[in-house]
């Protein structure tokens, strides 16, 4: 059968090939040039008026659909807004055009994918079906491989993910995501800018891998010799901002985790980072839950029987956003979800080692924190600041002053993922020295590193401050609905397709298909 389908491809490529040439024997460049004058199929439709019968349009996009019925050939073209309907009428290019008789000709070699120009009278057919009635048609780029069967769209997700250019045209509603995430970033810019914030560009190599714990990607400069980090966050860049005078910066840029893959992570990510001088991890509560209230009003799709109400369907979850959000500390979650008070240790490593982690070898800070997210995280659904860290868990955080056990940081869930990260941000340096040093204990060398000129930033004098962090990708995810962190961002980072290949008939994963 493989093979089968395999012939089955190279026939159809053979007859697209065979109608290049021929094309090309019409004196017809088949990958066209500069076609001004486009307009919108979405817009044409919008201005489209029953009573008016001399209008003309101009559009250009991909044929997905394509019906020749002797001397009339109608045409579905689709462009990024949307899609219309062409018709080609032997007798109307005769008359019309002249060229009639050579468009003609290339009009009956065109191919589903083929991306075409086409201009002429707008008009509607006897089924009610606006169309534009061709008097000038231009190719502009043939399609030599076979779309998808019926265009009905590409339906194995690996495929869809490695050829993200043919998912686009194929499956509308991906096109719809991906423009929906580029207006909910803007959407972003435009309420920091209107606050007040200036957004800015930082570093995206360093040279030492800081304002996060997190494995950094590694790369080498050739002329200065010397190995850089691809940045794990822009914190410390940022927070040096604040010691020069920004009193308000924002950053929406891409973070380097060498980790894992997951439907939560990609090691390429895009990051919201937010600092504001004279403020707080309240203050950062309150920006975080207006600017996301603000997208779910704008963006989010809801259920007809959730009303008005701002409750939004996330996989088999039903997230209600409600203001105000529940604020709840980190022990107290503990206690609800885990059964163990967070000063238990003993108790504390028996659940570890009852859930399965191995937590003999671990420190008692990271066997709380890994207890934690394996028993509470996926029950927070609805959204809930997770406030007051231990912490030996935030070197880079205030600690409380009415129990230093404890720092200013909360982490935002929402459908049981992490969505944010902030801090009342630590600005005293001697502290901040010795909180890098412990953190560096136990490190690879080349790692273990101390970010001395942030340090010495610190001693010029860094404002009290508030910090926040929003992933992007994962903010799409929950607006959009969309399960898998593959789905929110363009190209994603898959393992090569080879290799894929050997790991599925290593694991009889070929044969299920």
């Amino acid at each position: 059968m493989p093979m089968a389908k395999e012939q089955m491809k190279d026939k159809f490529q053979q007859q697209r090939e065979k109608k290049l040439c021929q094309i090309e024997q019409l004196g017809i460049d088949p990958y066209g040039c500069r076609y001004d004058g486009v307009e919108s199929a979405e817009d044409i439709r919008a201005r489209f008026k029953e009573d008016n019968e001399t209008q003309k349009a101009q559009c250009a996009g991909r044929i997905v659909l394509l019906r020749d019925i002797g001397k009339l050939i109608f045409i579905t073209l689709r462009d990024w807004s949307g899609i219309i309907q062409v018709g080609l009428s032997k007798k109307l290019l005769s008359v019309r055009s002249p060229q009639g008789n050579e468009q003609w000709q290339l009009a009956k070699l065109l191919d589903l994918g083929d991306i075409v120009g086409t201009a002429g009278e707008l008009g509607k057919t006897k089924t009610g079906e606006i169309t534009i009635w061709v008097e000038s048609l231009t190719l502009l780029s043939k399609c030599l491989n076979q779309p998808p069967e019926k265009f009905h769209g590409l339906s194995e997700i690996d495929i869809r993910y490695r050829q993200r250019y043919v998912d686009l045209w194929a499956n509308p509603e991906v096109m719809e995501l991906f423009k929906k995430r580029s207006a909910i970033i803007s959407s972003i810019r435009d309420f920091l800018r209107a606050g007040g914030f200036l957004e800015v560009e930082t570093p995206m190599m360093q040279t030492v891998a800081g304002g996060a714990a997190a494995k950094p990607f590694i790369t080498h400069h050739n002329s200065l010799n010397m190995d850089l980090f691809l940045r794990i966050a822009p914190e410390l860049f940022l927070k040096r901002l604040l010691v020069g005078g920004m009193d308000r910066v924002f950053e929406i840029n891409r973070n380097f985790r060498n980790e894992g893959l997951s439907r939560q992570h990609n090691p390429e990510f895009t990051m919201l980072e937010i600092y504001q001088a004279y403020g707080d991890y309240y203050s950062m509560m309150d920006l975080a839950e207006e600017i996301i209230s603000l997208l779910v009003d704008k963006f989010s799709v809801r259920s007809p029987e959730d009303g008005s109400g701002p409750k939004v369907q996330f996989g088999n979850m039903k997230t209600d956003y409600s203001k105000p959000w529940r604020r709840a500390k980190y022990a107290e979650l503990f206690k609800e979800y885990c059964g163990c008070d967070i000063e238990d240790i003993s108790a504390i490593r028996a659940k570890a080692a009852e859930i399965g982690l191995e937590e003999a070898k671990m420190d008692d800070a990271v066997v709380i924190n890994e207890v934690f997210e394996k028993t509470v995280e996926d029950n927070l659904i609805n959204p809930t600041f997770v406030i007051d860290y231990p912490a030996v868990l935030c070197p880079l955080t205030k600690k409380k002053k009415d129990d230093v056990r404890y720092a200013e940081r909360f982490e935002l869930y929402i459908a049981g993922m992490e969505l944010a990260n902030a801090y009342t941000e630590l600005n005293d340096p001697a502290v901040q020295e010795e909180n890098f040093r412990l953190q560096l204990k136990g490190q690879e060398e080349s790692m273990a590193k101390m970010d001395e000129d942030f340090i010495n930033a610190l001693r010029y004098g860094m404002p009290p401050a508030g910090g926040l962090g929003i992933g992007i990708d994962r903010l799409v995810m929950v607006l959009t609905g969309v399960t898998s962190i593959r789905d929110a961002v363009l190209f994603p980072l898959l393992k090569p397709q080879d290799r894929r290949n050997r790991d599925e008939e290593g694991s009889g994963l070929s044969q299920i298909k």
